[in-house]
């Protein structure tokens, strides 16, 4: 049987921020086995580097960077460099944020240091990198923009107040972005993933924590990395094409919408 070809990602170039470790680590390896040009962008250079090197060992196409997404010259730089390796942007998931390394605390403990910092990563990165890749992708007259929230937003999850509502802002923004760039054949959505054990969320978590969060999913067990990756190649494939400024809740049935 011929594979349906919507759903074909051989030899698009993916950008994935937060590519060296955790979920995008994950992205970035799937990606990569269905034949994706993968970048994969990350504060933490030598993670970056290690993903690449292991897809390329694989026989894979990849590049890891460095990239601070906060930071609009660190963004451009990468940009560039994806399109001097693989010619052309075709997607781009913007999964780097800030929150693993966050107390969980009183919102009247955060620092306002610390409140800036979270919206620079995880609002201001996501308007720098799709700046950034749009044109190659207006070039072409189609590309796909996956932006990654929080299924935090649906339940209203209290003691990262910051983080929860820069994930509220991602939504808001796909929508907008949606409408900014659709003429020029671009679809922009998001999902918002559940509680996942990805190997950053382990390390900073107690075991009563991680599994409490099992508790009320109708799937009834722990989310793992894994779990996200087909509602995100859906969104980067020609599958979704008629379908934008949309967010997928992926929880395994937590919160319900």
């Amino acid at each position: 049987m011929i594979a349906n070809p919507r759903f074909d990602l051989q030899g698009q170039t993916v950008v994935i921020t937060g590519g060296g470790k955790g979920i995008g680590k994950i992205y970035a390896q799937e990606f990569a086995k269905v034949g994706a040009h993968v970048v994969a962008a990350d504060i933490d250079g030598e993670s970056a580097e290690a993903v690449a090197h292991a897809i390329e060992a694989e026989g894979g196409k990849a590049l890891g960077i460095r990239t601070d997404v906060s930071d609009a010259a660190s963004v451009e730089a990468m940009a560039q460099a994806a399109l001097a390796r693989f010619g052309t942007i075709d997607i781009l998931i913007n999964n780097a944020s800030l929150m693993s390394t966050l107390p969980r605390r009183s919102w009247l403990e955060i620092p306002v240091e610390e409140w800036d910092q979270v919206m620079a990563v995880n609002l201001r990165g996501l308007f720098l990198c799709c700046r950034a890749v749009v044109p190659s992708m207006r070039e072409k007259g189609r590309g796909k923009i996956v932006n990654i929230s929080s299924s935090r937003v649906w339940e209203g999850v209290p003691n990262r107040l910051h983080y929860t509502t820069s994930k509220a802002g991602v939504i808001g923004f796909t929508r907008a972005m949606a409408h900014e760039v659709g003429p020029l054949g671009i679809t922009v959505n998001a999902i918002t993933p559940g509680y996942t054990l990805s190997d950053t969320q382990v390390q900073s978590s107690s075991g009563n924590y991680l599994a409490a969060q099992a508790e009320g999913r109708a799937m009834g067990r722990a989310q793992y990395p894994e779990d996200l990756v087909g509602a995100v190649m859906f969104l980067s494939s020609q599958a979704s094409d008629y379908m934008t400024g949309q967010t997928i809740n992926v929880d395994g049935g937590k919160a319900m919408h």
